[in-house]
């Protein structure tokens, strides 16, 4: 019965429905005079969603509306301000609107930030030197939190946990139409870091990890360092998990212990990967790594190549040195194939890497690497072989503002190997090859990417030296509008056979198109030639650029100026720097 009831209730409920108004969702309407977007941009953020008010309800909430304007506009630095609320309806719908004159502003008279204490004396303790803040200008109480915010902020970065306020004034006049800042701060005696403590589930030495560490026992706080500890460990790769705080509250005197919780990574992986260029076509990519094999941090990994034109298998194992983040030696062994424009060579190779951080962050590499490799150039030509050891010295310098998408920057590489007959030798030779990639964007996403590469060999026995070593040019990373390593120097039955010298450049703009699109014209030119007397071949176009989520995507079509002319295809992936 009681169910019954309640549902004569309900339904007499709803048969009233249809004779009660609904409401729309209530204007608002700000006019200043004079027109001022920031203002009212302000006052529309003050008083925010109107919802579903009908008139009646709009008229009671007029009153709260003015005052809430009028806080919006002394934020501001208007102060002298007249808002007039109105009530009525716009194309059926209830509208709030508010009248605003805003007068003269309150402006800035006198502005006293002063910082005391040992971050007086400390040029990386920025002090507030915002436009907003100079006499003469509109008051804008934003402004002035901001700069309170910024000196205790850095107070916090640098150390200084004991720095306070011992004045934070900020008086108005509105008669006069001025106002005053007054700041103190006193930053007091700045901590410095104390002992590092390590816990978690982790097998890596504490002796490896604390090479990672950007700051030693003493050292000035800096939260930045702590950061960088944090994100070196990150990187080292041992780590499925990293967390590093620095101990304020628990700090005696002046020292500041850390403390960071690991979590290890799962000891081994394996990945594969999928890829396409028009150079050597689909490819499949196959990987293993077992990240650490003891607390040292020595590591191991193995990977396979698989494609139309290339196969390669490959092991290496490393070990980290002092600067255990960019500096590591490295064994490699490995075995590839490939078949190549005239050429199928069968290479084997064991080696030794020094890799290390230079100052101005210049990569160096050094290096000693045997290899025999097996060549046959067809159509009728004799099979070929050869043996080098080879000692190698390079150096790369990458500048650039991001590692993904950049828009400014540049990379310099240059590397260079050597072989003595007799050393386990067939001939001697040096080869160096140099390359340098710059790129600059202007007027809000057009760019600019140049690139030029040179290589040499030098050398008392060219025939002996292996088609991997030797330069081609034409393809996607190269002269585009020409086949993969279709320039070259051929021999008497027209095998393209390789050169000693390269010569290549590239210059590129693009047009942005959307966010993540971009429009290219470009014009390469080189060749790889035996005589510096030789032509060079050139290549014009026309691209689309996408940075997919994998990485950029490049398709560029390309006709080729010289002969061998025609049009070509060509679609690669990867960094532009």
């Amino acid at each position: 019965m009681k169910d019954l009831s309640l549902g004569r209730v309900a339904l007499f409920c709803l048969a009233l429905l249809p004779g009660l108004p609904v409401w729309a969702e209530a204007l608002l309407e700000v006019r200043l005079r004079p027109s001022d977007s920031a203002l009212r941009a302000n006052i529309e953020a003050y008083v925010g969603n109107l919802g579903e008010r009908d008139p009646a309800a709009l008229q009671r909430f007029a009153r709260s509306a003015e005052q809430q304007a009028q806080q919006a506009l002394q934020a501001l630095g208007y102060y002298r301000a007249q808002v007039v609320s109105q009530v009525d309806e716009h194309q059926g719908r209830p509208r709030l609107r508010l009248l605003v004159r805003q007068g003269e502003p309150v402006r800035l008279q006198q502005v006293t930030i002063e910082v005391l204490g040992e971050a007086a004396s400390l040029t990386a303790f920025r002090r507030p030197r915002s436009s907003r803040l100079q006499p003469g200008q509109v008051l804008d109480h934003g402004a002035y939190e901001a700069a309170k915010k910024l000196l205790a902020s850095q107070a916090q970065r640098y150390g200084f946990f004991q720095g306070r306020f011992i004045e934070q004034r900020l008086r108005v006049d509105p008669q006069a139409g001025t106002a005053d800042i007054h700041l103190r701060y006193t930053s007091g005696p700045r901590h410095r870091f104390g002992a590092v403590s390590f816990q978690g589930d982790f097998a890596i030495d504490e002796r490896l990890l604390q090479r990672l560490q950007p700051f030693a026992v003493g050292d000035a706080y800096d939260a930045d360092l702590v950061a960088r500890f944090a994100q070196n460990l990150r990187d080292s790769g041992y780590f499925a998990e990293v967390r590093v705080d620095a101990l304020a509250e628990q700090r005696s005197g002046l020292v500041v212990p850390v403390q960071v919780n690991l979590q290890q990574v799962l000891p081994r992986s394996f990945t594969l990967g999928l890829g396409y260029s028009t150079d050597i076509g689909p490819r499949s990519r196959a990987s293993w790594t077992r990240h650490w094999l003891n607390p040292q941090g020595h590591s191991l990994g193995a990977d396979a190549e698989l494609a139309l034109e290339r196969q390669a298998v490959g092991s290496w194992y490393q070990i980290p040195l002092q600067q255990a983040l960019t500096d590591h030696l490295r064994f490699t062994a490995g075995y590839q194939q490939e078949q190549m424009i005239d050429i199928d060579t069968r290479r084997y190779r064991l080696g030794a890497e020094w890799q290390a951080m230079l100052a101005g962050d210049w990569q160096r590499n050094l290096s000693l690497n045997w290899q025999e490799e097996r060549y046959d150039y067809g159509q009728g030509s004799p099979d070929g072989r050869s043996q080098l050891l080879l000692a190698g010295l390079g150096f790369n310098h990458l500048h650039s503002d991001s590692p993904s998408n950049p828009s400014q920057g540049y990379r310099l590489q240059i590397d260079s190997q050597m072989a003595k007959r007799g050393l386990l030798a067939d001939t001697d030779l040096l080869q160096v090859n140099a390359q340098a990639k710059g790129l600059y964007s202007f007027a809000a996403g057009h760019r600019l990417l140049a690139r030029v590469q040179a290589g040499g060999i030098a050398t008392n026995d060219y025939a002996a030296v292996p088609p991997s070593l030797r330069f081609f040019a034409g393809g996607d990373q190269s002269v585009r509008g020409y086949d993969y390593q279709s320039l070259s120097p051929e021999d008497r039955r027209g095998n393209k056979v390789g050169a000693r010298y390269l010569l290549a450049g590239s210059l590129e703009y693009q047009y942005p198109l959307r966010e993540q699109w971009r429009l290219a014209t470009f014009i390469d030119r080189g060749n790889a030639f035996n005589s510096l007397s030789a032509r060079h071949f050139t290549g014009i176009g026309l691209g689309l650029r996408w940075l997919s989520p994998v990485g950029p995507l490049r398709l560029d079509l390309a006709h080729a100026l010289d002969e061998p002319g025609g049009v070509r295809l060509h679609f690669s992936m990867g960094p532009e720097l």
